[in-house]
């Protein structure tokens, strides 16, 4: 009879060998996936993955917050298509000039935030850092502005509630028509709701931008990894934006007359 060839086994791998070859192979995949500057977190893939996941999350968040303001929006033209005549007695009593200061002021702090992005995806730390700190100074001078309308306001009786006075205002165009205190309330009620509420995203937005400075400054980002200064740049853009709405509407509503 013929023999039946014996199969032979490859033999087992020594276990330290096995250990080797699979700590081998968990290296190479870490590598594979390792990012450049040591940024990336670990439920994200790619650095790209992530820097579109945040920028995804800032506009999703950018979306609600246009809702917000849009129901203020249309809460107050409504009130200003009832009550033209008094809200633009109202919008007159504010100082225009210190609303167009505060324009400029953002418009300009929106072309050192694009530069302090474009610092960080070219690598100039020093340009960033400046930038940032530029931007920094003009929400502060917005702020400081924003404050000094809030102090004549105050002291003019202008501010809702017990204290607040408006008598005997003329309403533009109209000769020998006044103004009706309560329907100028409502423009001063709305006028403190919405700029004090974007007074508190410019104070939340000097917030990020102090952080990006720390970080700025320990040379955290670099052109692979710059996405909170992307973030924190839409946001600020954000915040202008939204004065750019505040300023026509409340500033100057039949001052062309």
């Amino acid at each position: 009879m013929a023999a039946h060839p014996t199969s032979r086994r490859s033999p087992l791998p020594d276990s330290h060998t096995a250990v080797a070859n699979a700590n081998l192979q968990v290296d190479e995949r870490s590598q594979a996936h390792a990012p450049d500057s040591l940024q990336l977190r670990h439920h994200f893939a790619t650095e790209e993955q992530q820097r579109d996941a945040a920028s995804l999350g800032m506009w999703a968040f950018l979306a609600t917050e246009v809702m917000f303001f849009g129901g203020l929006f249309c809460a107050y033209l409504i009130y200003r298509m009832w009550y033209f005549g008094d809200f633009a007695a109202a919008s007159k009593s504010i100082d225009a000039a210190m609303g167009a200061t505060n324009t400029a002021v953002l418009i300009c702090s929106s072309l050192t935030v694009v530069l302090a992005v474009w610092a960080a995806q070219t690598a100039r730390r020093t340009l960033l850092i400046v930038m940032l700190i530029l931007t920094m100074l003009l929400g502060c001078v917005f702020l400081g502005v924003k404050g000094k309308e809030y102090k004549d306001k105050f002291e003019e009786h202008h501010v809702p509630g017990a204290s607040f006075s408006f008598e005997n205002v003329p309403v533009p165009s109209h000769p020998g028509q006044y103004a009706n205190p309560r329907h100028a309330e409502i423009f001063f009620a709305l006028y403190f709701i919405m700029t004090g509420i974007h007074a508190l995203h410019m104070i939340i937005g000097l917030g990020i931008f102090a952080w990006l400075l720390a970080m700025a400054w320990k040379g955290r980002f670099t052109p692979e990894y710059n996405t909170p200064v992307e973030i924190g740049g839409l946001y600020w853009h954000f915040v202008d934006i939204i004065w750019i709405y505040l300023f026509p509407l409340l500033y100057l509503i039949d001052r062309h007359r």
